[in-house]
């Protein structure tokens, strides 16, 4: 497996259960929820994924580096940079995994209205 395919299934796992669970408690409880907050929550599951991916990518060890990782002011920094990073791809159109999520959740949410 590619090391970004690593990164980002290891991303998705530990972003995916929390999210999962709450997609489907949210699409069963709220059975009047509009498409568009649908979309936002799955908008920002893909910023989520995109920060925790990115932040997996610009960990280094044993370096200063650019960030001062070894510092707390640097992993501050980082986390700041990854999230504003993640929000500017998703922003732009992303990479697709938004449409993928919201779509998974008007099915959710089609078969609790059944």
């Amino acid at each position: 497996m590619l090391p970004l395919a690593n990164i980002a299934a290891s991303a998705a796992i530990g972003v995916g259960k929390a999210i999962a669970s709450s997609v489907s408690e949210s699409a069963t409880k709220n059975t009047g929820q509009s498409a568009e907050k649908l979309r936002k929550t799955a908008t920002d599951f893909e910023s989520m994924f995109l920060e925790n991916s990115l932040d997996r990518m610009m960990q280094s060890e044993g370096t200063d580096g650019p960030l001062g990782e070894n510092g707390t002011g640097g992993g501050v920094y980082r986390s700041m940079l990854t999230k504003e990073y993640a929000n500017q791809i998703v922003k732009s159109g992303g990479v697709g995994i938004a449409d993928q999520v919201f779509r998974e959740m008007m099915k959710l949410q089609g078969a609790s209205h059944a």
